[in-house]
Formats: structure tokens, sequence, C-alpha cells
């Protein structure tokens, strides 16, 4: 038993409840991100001195490159939604506390599921996650984000109910609940049943679909999307969906033997290009930012299950490379979306008429980050597209990449009309847009990520190239 493999996670939950507990003493509860984000320097000191450690916790919790990778991660996406939060904390003053503390719980459930090599400490690290964020969705308290609540608490239950069925026909077929014993189970020459093994395949798949808003199980997102608070969306859409991959790399490359009787990657071929063509063609008539931003996180997911499609190391750093890329461009549109609905309390896009005079800075950075997501360069982007396709060509799947690429034209028309209206249109006023100094951090850190992955891209593949042979050739 080495404890020393949920170090991070343990130094991440005692952040949490000492934040709690200073909520009950401190007068002045602004400070209270100011301890969540200086705290955070100590489960990455832990991940950090831990990296280059091999092993295993009760077999259930790998310490390997892979988690280590996304621990970081997830540190670093967790400190970027606390920046752009402080500001917005100030809607719920009572509840500060409370909010910063399920922020962190949430993402001490992101990175025990990016270590879990058990069927059940992936469950309960998934439910730790969105628990979380189930009560996260509602801190608003009005119409729009009780029913964010209430949805994902409903959907949400339904999906981890169909996964954990499926984890349990895995354990029924098997024996076994550690993905190598069951790698083992199932190569051996008496294989389970076929049709009973496609079934508990189809349930996972399922139940990790709806963590990745993976079309058909995409329905929650829009509607929580829009009406939890903002700094959530944003966590939510990059930390919720990079956490299930990491898991469902885990799960097919690990529990999966290459002998596997089902072609596993056809699921997600199909799954690809049903997410791809949805989100990106409903995106277009939204008139709402936050769900424009929802629909094209679910097209954004499309292009990553696609790297899922790729058996092999290639393909999974690809995704690995794209999650990254993808997280810095999403949490700085969302931090810009931040400061600038802050102001103008609307978040339909024709508030955002003219907004390149009225906060030159934000609407600058929400135009690069735009154009990343589109897949243009000098952005993380257009690599982390182009390495993700060159994988999937690479196998024989050069007709998903030309759907791929259409649908990128698509989403171009999307993003480029929220650009054009902050630069062509004129605006309803002129008073300029000031933001709190954590958001424009956040903003300038998230955007600066941008344009350093794109100049540092070598470098960066290489590194997730290290975390993908963790989980084999």
């Amino acid at each position: 038993m080495n404890l020393l493999a949920i170090a991070p996670e343990a130094a991440l939950v005692t952040l949490a409840l000492v934040i709690i507990l200073l909520d009950l003493v401190l007068r002045n509860k602004t400070t209270l991100a100011t301890v969540a984000m200086v705290g955070l320097v100590v489960p990455a000191g832990l991940t950090l001195v831990l990296w280059n450690q091999q092993g295993s916790f009760l077999d259930a919790l790998a310490i390997d490159p892979f988690s280590f990778f996304f621990k970081l991660f997830f540190l670093g996406i967790a400190l970027l939604s606390l920046l752009a939060a402080v500001e917005y904390s100030d809607r719920f003053p009572r509840y500060r506390g409370e909010f910063f503390a399920l922020m962190l719980t949430a993402v001490a459930g992101m990175m025990l599921l990016s270590s879990a090599t058990e069927l059940m400490t992936t469950f309960i690290s998934l439910e730790l996650m969105s628990i979380s964020f189930y009560g996260l969705a509602g801190f608003l308290k009005d119409q729009k984000s009780t029913e964010a609540s209430v949805k994902y608490l409903l959907l949400g239950a339904l999906s981890s109910a169909v996964l954990l069925y499926g984890m349990a026909l895995f354990y029924g077929l098997t024996g076994q609940t550690t993905y190598q014993a069951i790698a083992q189970q199932l190569g051996v020459p008496q294989a389970p049943d076929r049709a009973v093994l496609l079934l508990a395949l189809a349930l996972i798949i399922a139940g990790f679909g709806f963590k990745v808003s993976a079309v058909p199980f995409q329905m929650w997102t829009p509607d929580v999307y829009e009406g939890a608070p903002t700094p959530i969306t944003a966590l939510l859409s990059v930390g919720s969906k990079a956490a299930a991959f990491a898991a469902v790399l885990r799960f097919f490359w690990l529990a999966l033997p290459p002998d596997f009787p089902i072609d596993w990657t056809v699921l997600w071929v199909a799954l690809a290009v049903i997410t791809m063509l949805f989100g990106n063609i409903a995106a277009l008539v939204q008139t709402n930012i936050k769900r424009m931003l929802a629909y094209s996180s679910i097209g954004q997911a499309g292009y990553m299950l696609l790297g899922l499609a790729v058996p092999t190391e290639f393909g999974r750093s690809a995704v690995i490379f794209y999650l990254l890329a993808y997280a810095l461009t999403n949490l700085g549109a969302f931090a810009a979306v931040i400061a600038i609905s802050n102001r103008t309390n609307s978040d339909e896009i024709s508030s955002y008429n003219g907004m390149a005079r009225r906060a030159p800075f934000l609407a600058a950075a929400l135009t690069l980050c735009l154009v990343s997501l589109t897949g243009l360069p000098p952005t993380a982007g257009f690599f982390a597209k182009f390495y993700l396709f060159s994988a999937a060509v690479q196998v024989g799947l050069a007709w998903v990449v030309v759907i791929a690429v259409l649908t990128s034209a698509i989403s171009a028309y999307f993003y480029l009309r929220v650009v054009r209206a902050m630069y062509l249109l004129p605006a309803e006023e002129e008073s300029p847009v000031a933001a709190a100094a954590p958001t424009l951090a956040a903003v300038a850190v998230a955007t600066a990520g941008v344009v350093i992955v794109f100049l540092l891209a070598n470098p960066l593949i290489g590194l997730s190239d290290i975390a993908s042979r963790t989980l084999g050739p």
C-alpha cells in the first residue's frame, strides 16, 4: 500500500475543509478565494515531487506519468477557475466558503478519476466530482440555476446508474474489479459471452458519454451551461470532460486486452461523427453566448472522440494534447465572458456589440480564444486539431477527418459572428467595461497559454507522449 498515491488529493480535500472552517470565523470572506488559490501550491508541489515515482495504492489508484500529468492539469484549471470566480462570488456573499470548497472537492474527484485503475474507485471518484457539480450548478438560486441543478442531478443520476450497471456486468463476467485483472480474464480462450460483453461495453460508453457531452447523451449540456454560475460552467466544460476522457483512456487501454472480441473503435467513430455534426450545427442558431459555447463544447467533444477511435499511442497522445489546448482556450473564453457579463448583466451575443471599443483587451482575448476553438493559427487549437487529425489519417479514418474539417468550417461562422459583433457592430452604449483584477488575470493567463502552446507545441506534445505511453503500446 503506497499512501503517496493519494497525497495530492488528500491535501486538496484538507484545503476544502480548511476553507469551510475559515468561513465560520472570518468576517471578510473575500479572503477565502486567496486561501484556496495559495493552498493549491501544496497538492501541486506533492505531485511534482512524486513525478518520477511508479506504483499504486491498493491496486486501485496508479502512480504514473499519466496521473501526474492530469493532476497538474486539473490543479491548473482550478487556479484559473478560482481567479475567474473571485468577483463573481459577490453574487452569493454568504456562501463563498461552500462555493470554493465544492470547487476544490470537484477537482479532487477529477484527480482521483485520472488515477483510478479499478471499477469501484472509478465510480466513487466520478460521483465525488459529479455531486460537487450538482450543488455548484444551483448556487445562483434563481429559476435558471435551480432548473440547471435539478436537470443535471436527475440526468446525472441516470447516467451513473447506467455506468454502474455496465461495471457490474464486467464484474459478473470476470469476477474482477481491477483493470489489469479484468484484461487477464477477458484474454483467456474461454472468453465471456460476446452479446453480454457488447451490452456491458455499450453501458460503459453511455455512462462516460454523458460526462463528455457526446450525442445522444448531451441533452443536459445547454441548460446546465446557461443556468450554472459562469465560473462553474467553465470548470465543468473543461474539468469534467477531461476527467471523463482520462478515465476512458485508462479503462479502454488497460481493461480491454488487444484481442478483445469487439472492435470498440467503431463505436467511438460513430459517436464522434454525430457529435461533431450535432454540436456545430446546433450552435449556429444560438443567441446566448453561454448556450453557444455549450453546443460548441459538444462539437469539441466530437473531435476528442475521434482520437479515442485511433487505437494507437499516437491517438492517445493526440487526445491528451487536445485536452490541454481546449482547456486553456475554453477557460480563456469563459473568463472573458464572466468579465463582460458582470458589467452588462447579459449573456446575449447582442450585448457584445461594439465591445472592442468598450473593453479592447477583453475583446481581443475573446477573439483569440474563439479563433483557437475554430482551429486557426497562431493558436493552440490549430496544432491540437492538426495533431489529432494526423493520428486519425494514419489509421485510415481520412473520411472522418474530412467531416471534422467541414464541421470546423461551420464552427467558424458562429465563432466569428461574436467577433463581428464586437468589432463591426455599433455599441448600445459607449461606457467602458472594466473588470476586476483577478478576472483579468485569469483571462491574461489563459490567452497567453493559448499562444504559448502554439509556440511550444513540440515539447508539450512530448509531455503528452510520455503520459500516453503509461497505458501501453
